[in-house]
C-alpha cells in the first residue's frame, strides 16, 4: 500500500483508539480490586509525605494559620480534577489513566506525550518517596545510615542535584515493593490498606488528642510578640500574617499534597464495576486527604504558634514541645506506616501506563506482557522498580521535586479538555466520524447534521439560535476548536498574572486592560460552549456544572504550571525530546492503531522525509 505524503503523517498523529463494548470488558489483568481497595489506594498514594511535612512548611513560610485556607483552595482545584477523572473512569474503565483517555479522545501523538510524561511523573514520585522514607529513618537513627553509605558507597561528585552517596536502603525498598507488585496485585493491596489504615488512624490520633492542646490564641498572635529567625519572618500576625496573597500562595504549595489521587484512574483493567467503583474512589479518596489536611493543619497551628513550627517534621515537634513525648513517638512510628503506603501508592500506577502504552505499540511490547500465573505486568513492573530504586539511589531529589508536579498538571488539563470534547459529542468512543445513531437521524434534520464547516456556519452556531439538542459534526467541530483556543487563552491569562503580578496589584491600567480582556473572551467561550448540544450518552458519573468545571480546571493547572521553575521546565522539555524522537522513531510505525487503519505500516520515508 504506498502512503501519501504529509496527510498521512498528519493523519498517524490523530488517530484515535478504538475500544468497543467487548475491548471495554475484557483484559488480561486480573479484575480483583474493590471499592475498598481504590480508596484506600487512592489515600495512601497521597497521604504520606504531605500531612507529616506539608502543612508546617506552609504555615510557617507562607500562610501562618491561614493554612487551612490553603488547604480547603487546593481541595477545591483537586476535586474539579477528580470530577473530571471520575467521569473518564465511567466512560473508558481501561488501564492507562489520562493515556488512554486522550488516545480515546484527542489523538495517537497527544496520547503519547501524556503516557511518556506520567512514567517521568511516577517515576520520581517514588523515587522522592523512597528517598524521604530512608531519611525519615535515618533520623530515628542518628543518621547512621548516611555516614555508613558516605563511608562505604560515596559518589564524589559536582554533578548537578546527585546525592553525595548511594542510597542502597532507597533503592532496595524500591525494588523489593516492585517484587511485591509483581507477584499479585490483590496480595499487595492488602499490604496497602494495612498501611493506610494505620495512617488514617495515626492522623486521628493527632487531631483528636492534639485538640486538648489548642489554644485560639495561636490564631491571634500579635505582630509584636513575634520572635523567630525565619528568613521569611513571622508576617503580621493574626490568622493572616502573610495576608490573603499568601493564603492563595499557600494553597498552590499545598496543591501537589492532593497529587496522587488520579492513580485510582489507572486500575480500570483490575477493578470490579470499575464504571461504578472508580468515581466512588476518587472522590472519598479526594474527601478523605481534605479532612486529614485540614484537621490536621488546624490542631498545629492551634497547639503551637504558626511561627514556631518545625518545616521538616512538624507534628513530632508540636507534641514534644507540648510535653507528649508518647504521642511524639506514635506519631514518629506512624509516619513510617504512612510513607511505606505512599510509596506503594505512588509505584502501582507507573507499571500501568507502561503496560498500556506496550499494549498499545507505542513503547517496546515485552514490557506489558502479562504473567500468566501472577496475571500482572511482570517484566513492566520489575523494570519501573530497578528505575525507581535507581533514581532514588543517585538523584538528589530537592531539585527535581517539581518534576513530579508538572507532569500531573498536565495530565489533568488534558482530561478536562477531554471531558468538555466528548461532552458536546454523541461519536461513539470507537473513534469513528461518520456513525450516526437512530436518535440523531429521528430528531436532526440530516442536512444539518452533514452541514458544512465553513466560516458562514460556524459563525451561525457559535451561540446555537437554532437551538438543535443533539450535537452535530458542525457543532462538534465548533466546541474542538474553542476548546483550543480556550488553552490558548488560559496560558496568556496565567503569564499575564504571574509576570504582571505586582503591576496587577497596584491597578496598572494597561496589566488590567489586557487582563481583563482576555478574561471576558475566556468568558465568552465558555457561554458559547454551554449553548452547544450535549451527549445525551448514558453515564454512571457525569460531571456537573459543565462546562464550568472543566474550565475552572484547566485555568487552575495551567496557572499552578505556569509558577513552575525555569530549571523544571527545561528538564521536562530534555525529556520530552527524548520522548518526540522514541515516537517518530518506533512508536508510529508499531503502533496497534497503525495495524488497524493500514494493513501496511507507513514506510520510514514517507512520514520522515515524504516521497
Amino acid at each position: 500500500m504506498v502512503v501519501s505524503t504529509g496527510w498521512s503523517w498528519w493523519h498517524a498523529l490523530g488517530r484515535r483508539k478504538v475500544l468497543d463494548s467487548l475491548a471495554l470488558g475484557s483484559s488480561e489483568l486480573a479484575r480483583v480490586l474493590s471499592t475498598f481497595d481504590l480508596t484506600a489506594l487512592g489515600v495512601g498514594s497521597t497521604l504520606g509525605v504531605g500531612v507529616y511535612v506539608l502543612a508546617g512548611n506552609v504555615s510557617k513560610n507562607i500562610a501562618g494559620p491561614a493554612v487551612v485556607v490553603s488547604f480547603l483552595i487546593a481541595a477545591v482545584a483537586s476535586l474539579f480534577a477528580g470530577l473530571c477523572y471520575a467521569e473518564f473512569g465511567a466512560r473508558v474503565p481501561r488501564a492507562g489513566s489520562a493515556y488512554i483517555y486522550s488516545y480515546v479522545c484527542v489523538g495517537e501523538f497527544v496520547a503519547f506525550i501524556i503516557g511518556w510524561n506520567l512514567i517521568l511523573e511516577y517515576v520520581i514520585g517514588s523515587a522522592s518517596v523512597a528517598r524521604g522514607l530512608s531519611k525519615y529513618l535515618d533520623s530515628l537513627l542518628n543518621e547512621t545510615m548516611e555516614q555508613t553509605f558516605l563511608e562505604t558507597m560515596p559518589m564524589a561528585t559536582d554533578s548537578f542535584a546527585l546525592s553525595p552517596y548511594f542510597d542502597i536502603f532507597a533503592f532496595g525498598i524500591s525494588f523489593i515493593l516492585a517484587v511485591a507488585l509483581s507477584l499479585g496485585v490483590k496480595e499487595s493491596s492488602l499490604v496497602n490498606s494495612l498501611f493506610t489504615i494505620v495512617n488514617i488512624a495515626v492522623v486521628l490520633f493527632v487531631i483528636l488528642a492534639g485538640s486538648f492542646k489548642a489554644d485560639s490564641k495561636n490564631w491571634a498572635i500579635k505582630k509584636e510578640d513575634i520572635i523567630t529567625d525565619s528568613p521569611q519572618g513571622g508576617g503580621e500576625g493574626g490568622f493572616f500574617p502573610f495576608g490573603v496573597s499568601g493564603a492563595i500562595k499557600g494553597a498552590a504549595t499545598c496543591f501537589y499534597g492532593f497529587v496522587g489521587f488520579d492513580c485510582v484512574a489507572t486500575t480500570g483493567e483490575e477493578v470490579r464495576n470499575p464504571q461504578k467503583a472508580i468515581p466512588i474512589a476518587i472522590i472519598l479518596s479526594l474527601t478523605i486527604i481534605f479532612l486529614s489536611y485540614f484537621g490536621v493543619s488546624t490542631v498545629l497551628t492551634l497547639m503551637w504558634p504558626y511561627y514556631l513550627q518545625d518545616s521538616d517534621a512538624p507534628i513530632p515537634k508540636v507534641f514534644l514541645e507540648t510535653g507528649w513525648p508518647v504521642a511524639q513517638w506514635i506519631v514518629t512510628i506512624g509516619g513510617i506506616f504512612g510513607l511505606c503506603a505512599s510509596l506503594f501508592g505512588a509505584m502501582f500506577p507507573l507499571p500501568r501506563i507502561i503496560y498500556a502504552m506496550a499494549m498499545d505499540g507505542l513503547i517496546f511490547q515485552f514490557l506489558g506482557k502479562v504473567h500468566h500465573y501472577f496475571k500482572t505486568p511482570f517484566y513492566g513492573t520489575l523494570i519501573a522498580g530497578l528505575l525507581t530504586g535507581l533514581m532514588a539511589a543517585i538523584f538528589d531529589l530537592d531539585q527535581l521535586v517539581n518534576m513530579m508536579s508538572i507532569g500531573t498538571l498536565l495530565a489533568y488539563t488534558i482530561v478536562a479538555a477531554c471531558v468538555l470534547l466528548l461532552r458536546y459529542t454523541d461519536l461513539e468512543l470507537c473513534g469513528g466520524s461518520d456513525i450516526v445513531s437512530s436518535e440523531y437521524i429521528e430528531s436532526t434534520n440530516l442536512v444539518t447534521l452533514k452541514e458544512p464547516v465553513t466560516f458562514g456556519t460556524v459563525s451561525r452556531q457559535l451561540f446555537n439560535p437554532f437551538r438543535k439538542k443533539h450535537p452535530t459534526f458542525l457543532s462538534s467541530s465548533v466546541v474542538t476548536v474553542e476548546v483550543l483556543v480556550f488553552g490558548i487563552l488560559s496560558t496568556l491569562l496565567g503569564l499575564c498574572v504571574v509576570f504582571w503580578e505586582r503591576d496587577l496589584a497596584d491597578l496598572n491600567p494597561w496589566a488590567l486592560s489586557v487582563t481583563s480582556v482576555i478574561g471576558g473572551i475566556l468568558v465568552l467561550i465558555l457561554l458559547s460552549v454551554s449553548l452547544q448540544p450535549p451527549s445525551s450518552k448514558p453515564l454512571s458519573f457525569k460531571v456537573p456544572f459543565v462546562p464550568v468545571v472543566p474550565a475552572v480546571s484547566i485555568v487552575i493547572n495551567i496557572y499552578l504550571m505556569l509558577r513552575l521553575d525555569g530549571n523544571t521546565w527545561i528538564r521536562f522539555g530534555v525529556w520530552m525530546a527524548i520522548g518526540v524522537m522514541l515516537y517518530f522513531g518506533y512508536s508510529i510505525r508499531h503502533s496497534e492503531e497503525a495495524m488497524f487503519h493500514c494493513k501496511t505500516p507507513i514506510p520510514v520515508k514517507d512520514w520522515l522525509w515524504g516521497s
